[in-house]
């Protein structure tokens, strides 16, 4: 991969495994500094000693409003400016509604789209005094074709595609672009709840990807020259049906 991100910083929340993991290692491979956000602070210090002086781990607990909300300074103090923002950090919850936990859909809801649409609205004001700024969500199909197993995933990522949406029109004045990427099944820590055969079928039938396909779907809208704006790329298995 050639420097394509050289001179740029990034930020990536939830980046302390899985997906947020692959694309910071992806960003740093094409010439950006990142700073990996995640509340896992041991893991986020000793990932950053193997991944070298361009990686920075940053400490924030996203249900925390009082630390999102000063997460961009930190991010420019660690790092030196902020070019690039990936609100990679949620969870998962599958089930019928009948027989659903409320207190688990709260928490699921909270990170997906509160947490989220914070941790935007904490580094907007840097980028667009910069007039410039790429801001990356992790979405899923789920937020684009409705998912019977998982309703209230579902829902939080249909909110995730309503304000990519609406947001990258109003920022785009600015030099902003603001886009999702769209994955289905990806083997992270999310579905660590799926029902043991679930999950066995799924990997023997090939209709789950690696983090690190979803991490190239990133940097392929990183990439693209400033005039064009990915707003959604949707990327499946080969074996998935949607």
């Amino acid at each position: 991969m050639t420097l394509q991100l050289q001179g740029k910083v990034a930020a990536v929340t939830g980046a302390a495994s899985g997906i947020g993991l692959e694309c910071a290692r992806a960003m740093l491979k094409a010439g950006a500094k990142v700073v990996l956000v995640d509340r896992a602070g041991e893991r986020l210090r000793a990932l950053c000693t193997d991944l070298g002086p361009a990686a920075f781990p940053l400490v924030v607990d996203l249900m925390d409003p009082a630390s999102v909300d000063g997460m961009a300074d930190r991010i420019v103090a660690l790092a030196g400016g902020l070019d690039i923002f990936h609100a990679n950090a949620g969870a998962y919850v599958g089930g019928d509604v009948v027989t659903g936990d409320p207190d688990a859909w709260d928490r699921v809801l909270n990170l997906n789209i509160n947490a989220a649409f914070r941790s935007v609205r904490a580094v907007l004001p840097h980028m667009v005094a910069q007039k410039s700024g790429d801001i990356i969500f992790t979405s899923s199909i789920a937020g684009i074709v409705p998912v019977v197993w998982e309703p209230i995933y579902t829902a939080s990522k249909f909110a995730v595609q309503a304000f990519v949406h609406t947001v990258r029109r109003q920022v785009a004045p600015h030099g902003i672009r603001v886009g999702a990427v769209a994955p289905g099944p990806v083997v992270t820590a999310l579905l660590d709840d799926w029902p043991k055969a679930k999950m066995d079928e799924a990997l023997a039938n090939g209709s789950l990807m690696q983090p690190v396909e979803v991490a190239e779907a990133v940097m392929f809208m990183l990439t693209r020259p400033r005039g064009v704006t990915i707003r959604d790329l949707v990327i499946l298995p080969a074996s998935v049906d949607l």
